[in-house]
């Protein structure tokens, strides 16, 4: 019989970084869910992408037994990496913070293919062009 579905929730930890500090045991703690055994598999898995924050989706089942997903980096995290900046700008239309090129546009397209709603590469470069204006990134060729 399949395990029924108590409750789905969403976190940011940083690759191969997690522990039970807050956002992670709080979260997961008030579902009774093994917080040490989570940071642990967490861990495991994401030790080749250290620093980056990766959202993950934990589904946790009545048994207190859990599985989860582990998504690709926010397009905003992987930009400022791109761009070697700290945060984005605050006025992103009078103040430019930063450049990519359209190849590190389109590699970054690539990496987050799986999570975005099209098939066509252009496309993706496309989306991911539009979050690098909308942070003030400036996109050369």
């Amino acid at each position: 019989m399949a395990k029924k579905i108590k409750a789905v929730v969403k976190l940011y930890c940083p690759g191969g970084q997690a522990n039970p500090a807050p956002p992670v045991g709080p979260a997961l703690g008030q579902h009774g869910v093994p917080i040490m055994e989570f940071c642990k598999q967490f861990n495991e898995k994401t030790k080749d992408r250290p620093g980056l924050t990766l959202p993950c989706l934990v589904t946790i089942y009545e048994d207190r037994t859990f599985s989860f997903i582990i998504k690709s980096p926010p397009a905003s995290v992987l930009l400022k990496k791109a761009a070697g900046i700290a945060k984005a700008s605050g006025n992103p239309k009078a103040e430019k913070c930063g450049k990519v090129t359209m190849a590190q546009v389109k590699e970054i397209a690539k990496d987050k293919m799986q999570d975005l709603n099209t098939t066509s590469i252009d496309q993706a470069a496309k989306i991911i062009a539009g979050s690098a204006r909308s942070m003030g990134i400036e996109v050369v060729e």
